[in-house]
């Protein structure tokens, strides 16, 4: 007890007190964790007296821990007290510093040239679409908010090369998709992958030889497959491939040909990552030899994604991408404190898939941990965040009117 020369409160003299006050309840309904709604003394005045054991008490000795206030309660003599800020619903809107809206959000939609949808094993709830059914995707989208979306054709073998010439291809399927969304939804905005691995029969970013992949001969037919992008009506042109010196090409090659308002959405940081595979799944494109890491960053490097940024920035990219998304939240803040540029995390199939199976098994609350992986990549800094669960958080958000 306080002013008492021992810090220990002797059993001897404890009562059956203890089984009917030593209950410690939360008071607040919001943060409750016990059946219990009785009001607790404060001043724990007897809480431990039928203890049978030597108990420590932080109100007595010499030294106390606590002391008491004006009214004898138990008293911790501090006045910032961060949780003031977090007492109840409206005060922690209030202050909350960073919200997710679906105007953040790129949705990627995987599309085929098949009057049916298939069904993508590995993430479970995606689906290579029919047109049609991307049609019907990008509305639902749009009635919630999310009216930015990515397009990612599963290409069929026979029309694959190593140069990937069906990429620009005027008449292929993403130039055909484009047109579509446009037409119905002439407010959208489309963004394209600038990439030949779809279309490439070794599977790789770029046009190979003996093993190597060509930087210069992939960028001129990257320049060919960004301006036929802008052509069928692209706003957003997103290279991927992490060819040296591909966004100032590209750039140049849009401005060349009157496209000065097609933005570039670069692919800055994308790392040789193991997270990648659903989404090779889902479009039949994965390396067909070795890896992608003489191209794509080392993962172990995170210093190297700021040469990356320097170089995107100068050669002219509007926006720059770190990916994947969760496991380099610190490449995201790097490039957030080292750029002006707005920075998008690309929160990618494994990281989806993960989540999904977790949630399947019942072990996480798919709703609960999703909106908080959306907050957890806008906290590290990121503007644009690409995931698969744009439509899906959407929904949720209207439905807690968190919007």
């Amino acid at each position: 007890m306080a002013g008492s020369s021992s810090a220990f409160v002797s059993s001897s003299n404890r009562k059956t007190a203890f089984a009917t006050t030593a209950r410690y309840v939360a008071t607040d309904p919001e943060i409750s964790t016990g059946p219990s709604t009785d009001p607790v003394d404060k001043t724990l005045a007897g809480i431990d007296d039928a203890a049978e054991h030597d108990v420590f008490d932080p109100l007595g000795g010499e030294a106390p821990a606590l002391i008491r206030n004006n009214k004898s309660e138990v008293w911790v003599q501090q006045r910032a007290r961060p949780r003031r800020n977090r007492k109840s619903a409206a005060v922690r809107n209030m202050v909350r510093e960073n919200i997710v809206t679906p105007a953040n959000f790129i949705y990627p939609l995987f599309i085929h040239d098949e009057t049916f949808n298939q069904k993508i094993e590995s993430m479970p709830g995606c689906e290579r679409h029919s047109l049609d059914s991307m049609l019907k995707e990008v509305g639902e989208a749009y009635l919630v908010g999310v009216k930015t979306f990515v397009l990612f054709p599963k290409v069929p073998d026979e029309l694959k090369t190593n140069l990937g010439i069906e990429a620009y291809n005027p008449n292929g399927i993403v130039h055909r998709a484009i047109r579509m969304i446009k037409e119905k939804f002439p407010e959208s905005t489309i963004c394209t992958d600038v990439a030949l691995d779809p279309y490439s029969d070794q599977g790789h970013d770029g046009t190979v030889e003996d093993g190597k992949i060509l930087n210069d001969v992939t960028i001129n037919q990257l320049c060919k497959q960004a301006v036929s992008q802008a052509r069928a009506g692209a706003d957003i042109v997103a290279p991927s491939d992490m060819m040296d010196g591909r966004v100032g090409a590209i750039r140049d090659a849009l401005d060349s040909e009157g496209f000065t308002d097609v933005s570039i959405l670069a692919y800055t940081a994308k790392y040789a990552s193991a997270y990648y595979g659903p989404f090779r799944d889902a479009l039949d494109s994965h390396p067909g030899f070795g890896d992608k890491k003489t191209y794509q960053q080392d993962p172990s490097n995170g210093r190297e994604a700021l040469v990356e940024a320097a170089l995107d920035a100068a050669e002219g990219a509007d926006m720059l991408m770190v990916k994947p998304g969760m496991p380099y939240l610190d490449i995201i803040r790097r490039l957030k404190d080292n750029s002006n540029l707005p920075i998008a995390a690309y929160h990618v199939s494994g990281e989806y898939a993960m989540i999904k199976a977790a949630c399947l098994n019942g072990w996480l609350d798919e709703k609960s941990v999703v909106l908080e992986t959306l907050t957890c990549f806008k906290r590290a800094g990121a503007d644009i965040i690409l995931t698969y669960y744009a439509k899906q958080a959407a929904q949720w958000m209207a439905e807690d009117e968190l919007l």
